[in-house]
């Protein structure tokens, strides 16, 4: 990011600081794309909310699809979408043949891995997922905001990222394209299809994040965070669903949800009620109700989420904080 505050000059520019910096841009593109594995286009945005708004809004389609369990930016980027339910965490295939069914070429969005509860939405057999929505002539987006850098892209036409969600800054992200034929060019930047100058620091910084990822891994361990999860696997909330390894939905026995936020924050926990983008408006999560969870369990649900930097020695303190709140 050091590198990129040096770069002043505007990567459109053709002057040579405009070359200059149009050249760090690329090379953090093509590095982008090596370390997630992808083999298409790149558009670089200001978070996963306009790289959805992106997919949503300009698909060359002529109708949305979501699934019931999508992150809010989603719903606000295709307010008249078809709503798919889920069904043990995943989407329900029947809903999605008859909604595919409908005239009209969609776009299917459907999350990897559910922000508020951990639970891989992406069905555990993803191929079935693509044939089906490529059968009907359909284009396929996933949100992997909370998954990309930890666990391998799905097999999707259109994948979105988010830097921070995996150690890089706030305020970057992706639109991950197989194809820019798919979508219609506004015009501006990133080769038409985004406005706003490119933030190269943070482009940098992204970059430098997935790959110190992929180098260095986290501090914990996967044994660790699979002990962790089991320590605490009887106050999951979807404990029959297939979950990831570094979000858990736990509910408590007697405190509400914010009660648990302002006991664990003074006790030293950053946690959260619902996703982080809509835990402050104190509302029913629509996702919990999505999933299924009643409205008890749910008023007392809070979300734990591990980072790369999460040391073993944290886990094992909120563990036994978890303990002594709930003997309380």
């Amino acid at each position: 990011m050091e590198e990129g505050f040096g770069l002043w000059a505007n990567p459109s520019s053709p002057h040579a600081e405009g070359r200059k910096a149009k050249a760090a841009l690329e090379d953090a593109r093509a590095r982008v794309k090596a370390a997630l594995g992808w083999p298409g286009e790149v558009i670089f945005t200001s978070g996963a909310s306009e790289a959805l708004a992106i997919a949503l809004q300009r698909a060359k389609a002529d109708r949305r699809i979501v699934s019931a369990v999508e992150h809010d930016a989603v719903f606000r980027a295709a307010p008249d979408a078809a709503v798919l339910p889920v069904l043990a965490g995943e989407v329900d295939p029947a809903a999605l043949d008859a909604a595919l069914a409908q005239p009209g070429r969609a776009v299917v969005a459907v999350q990897q891995v559910n922000p508020e509860t951990g639970t891989l939405v992406w069905p555990s057999d993803a191929g079935t997922l693509r044939s089906r929505v490529h059968a009907a002539g359909a284009l396929l987006l996933a949100d992997c905001s909370q998954s990309a850098g930890k666990l391998p892209l799905p097999d999707a036409d259109m994948v979105v990222v988010s830097a921070h969600k995996l150690g890089g800054p706030v305020g970057v992200g992706a639109l991950l394209v197989r194809d820019f034929a798919m979508l219609e060019p506004v015009g501006g930047h990133e080769r038409g299809y985004r406005a706003g100058t490119e933030n190269l620091p943070t482009i940098l910084g992204f970059a430098a994040a997935l790959e110190a990822g992929r180098l260095g891994g986290w501090t914990t361990s996967e044994a660790q965070r699979q002990s962790f999860a089991a320590a605490l696997a009887d106050r999951r909330v979807m404990p029959g669903a297939v979950q990831c390894g570094h979000i858990l939905a736990l509910t408590h026995p007697a405190l509400s949800a914010q009660a648990l936020l302002i006991r664990l924050d003074a006790m030293g926990f950053a946690v959260s009620a619902g996703s982080a983008c809509s835990s402050g408006t104190l509302k029913k999560s629509r996702v919990l109700e999505a999933f299924g969870v009643d409205d008890e369990t749910a008023a007392r649900t809070i979300r734990v989420s591990l980072g790369w930097s999460t040391t073993a020695e944290e886990l094992d303190r909120f563990a036994e904080a978890w303990a002594e709140l709930s003997n309380a």
